[in-house]
């Protein structure tokens, strides 16, 4: 990558950070990047990895290092913020698929933000490979946010519920 790439590189991550852009793809001929975070868990400290590694990739590039510099008290500005998610039990996905969050598309959400659930309840849905497979929560609590959109597609091991436990 050309010094100017990784430059502009620092610049994109940071507006992300700031903006709370879970994913980003672009092409440029033959530079493809794709940028996906999860902001609710570990995602800030894997982005600050990726500023991190990137701020070292140019040993002379003094001007860049320099840039990058008064980012890095950025980087840790989110940090404090996630305080309100101590204690919060994240449900993932078991597996890849589609989310939805109602059982048919005129019907009303299986769960909703203030909802209680309960251990075992049926809380949304994920499609994998035509078949349908009820999602059921491994906690009993207050349904704090939804991570996820209804139709969007999800990866095993992504956080689609915080949950507050009771």
């Amino acid at each position: 990558m050309k010094k100017q790439d990784i430059e502009d590189l620092r610049e994109l991550i940071e507006f992300l950070k700031q903006h709370q852009v879970a994913e980003f793809d672009v092409d440029r001929g033959d530079l493809k990047i794709r940028l996906k975070f999860h902001p609710h868990e570990s995602g800030s400290a894997g982005l600050s990895e990726l500023a991190r590694l990137l701020k070292a990739a140019p040993p002379a590039a003094t001007h860049g290092s320099a840039a990058a510099g008064p980012s890095a008290p950025a980087a840790s500005a989110p940090e404090p913020a996630a305080d309100p998610d101590a204690g919060l039990h994240f449900l993932k996905s078991p597996i890849v698929g589609t989310y939805y969050g109602s059982p048919s598309p005129g019907s009303s959400a299986f769960v909703s933000p203030g909802d209680h659930v309960e251990k075992g309840q049926v809380i949304c849905i994920v499609e994998a490979m035509k078949l349908m497979n009820e999602i059921e929560s491994d906690v009993s609590g207050e349904i704090v946010r939804c991570l996820v959109t209804n139709g969007q597609a999800i990866e095993f091991g992504q956080p689609l519920f915080a949950i507050r436990p009771v």
